[in-house]
């Protein structure tokens, strides 16, 4: 029996909103085998020049990426849905091992399997460096430590 991870497709607004919630908790948590399990096993991916396919490459590309983005702190936004598809704004910020500190702003595309999981995900993202104090989103205190 295939996995199913509500909401479902068709969305509604509310079930979009739940879906992008979903998402910006599960990547938050910077934990590459659980934000892997919101994809089909073949899911397809676009991120900035990368492309790849399936749930393995993607845990392999999110732990290397959290390596090098340390301190990671994401938001998404809804843009807009139809039945089986959502378009996400996000913003999130981390600092490189010198401590530089970056915005990276972006956008992905969305589409979703009968049973909830994404099987297609493709992201466009612009990197812009900042200093620490325009930081505008941040780590709650207790996950601060464990991220640096």
């Amino acid at each position: 029996m295939p996995e199913i991870t509500p909401p479902v497709p068709p969305f509604t607004t509310e079930t979009a909103l739940a879906k992008v919630r979903a998402a910006e908790d599960a990547w938050n948590t910077r934990d590459p085998e659980r934000v892997a399990l919101a994809y089909t096993e073949d899911s397809e991916w676009r991120n900035r020049d990368v492309f790849l396919t399936g749930r393995r490459r993607i845990v392999a590309f999110l732990r290397e990426k959290w390596e090098r983005e340390l301190c990671y702190r994401l938001r998404k936004e809804l843009w807009a849905h139809t039945d089986d598809r959502i378009a996400v704004r996000f913003e999130y910020e981390w600092h490189d091992a010198d401590g530089q500190w970056y915005r990276s702003h972006g956008n992905e595309n969305w589409e979703f399997a009968p049973n909830g999981l994404m099987r297609r995900r493709y992201a466009s993202v612009n990197d812009v460096a900042i200093t620490e104090r325009e930081r505008r989103l941040h780590l709650p205190p207790e996950a601060s430590s464990a991220a640096a």
